[in-house]
């Protein structure tokens, strides 16, 4: 149970009045960055991914939407997701773009994350078709390519959705 004397992001008791200067916070920590960008600042991605109720890999997509949000252009929160990140730690020579004779690990999908960052999410984006009058899902990453291995995505949740029914079915 969540213990409110502990670090976290744990609200009781959570009001109109806080989210209202919830909001007004986070806006102005959006500018901040923006501005920080705009001056020169590098800026990371994937510092929070996995804590607490962040979710590996949705938080981390939710955080490229988030700087996005905050003015960053999509391009330049692609640069954050990769290039940046490899500058920070010195390895830019290594990784963090693709060119020849560095380590990259793809993701490959079929549509442009830099229209819009939801179809990196595992299991897409919905999407009014309004020529066709149909919903449908679109986007999520089809395949993955690491270390030089090929992993059909899209199998791979096919395999743990199977996994998950088989273990409710004890």
């Amino acid at each position: 149970m969540p213990d409110p004397r502990l670090h976290g992001s744990y609200h009781f008791d959570w009001t109109t009045a806080d989210e209202v200067a919830w909001r007004e916070a986070f806006r102005i920590w959006m500018n901040f960055v923006n501005d920080f960008k705009n001056d020169g600042g590098r800026v990371v991605t994937g510092s929070d991914a996995g804590f607490i109720f962040k979710l590996f890999g949705f938080a981390y997509i939710r955080e490229l939407e988030l700087l996005q949000e905050a003015g960053f252009h999509p391009l330049e929160v692609i640069q954050a997701a990769t290039l940046n990140g490899a500058e920070l730690i010195g390895m830019e020579d290594e990784i963090g773009s693709i060119v020849p004779g560095k380590k990259a690990d793809i993701i490959l999908l079929g549509e442009n994350p830099v229209r819009n960052f939801k179809v990196l999410y595992g299991t897409g984006h919905m999407y009014l078709d309004r020529e066709a009058g149909e919903l449908k899902r679109i986007g999520g990453v089809s395949y993955t390519i690491k270390d030089g291995i090929v992993f059909d995505a899209k199998q791979l949740l096919a395999d743990v959705e199977a996994m998950v029914r088989a273990a409710k079915d004890l």
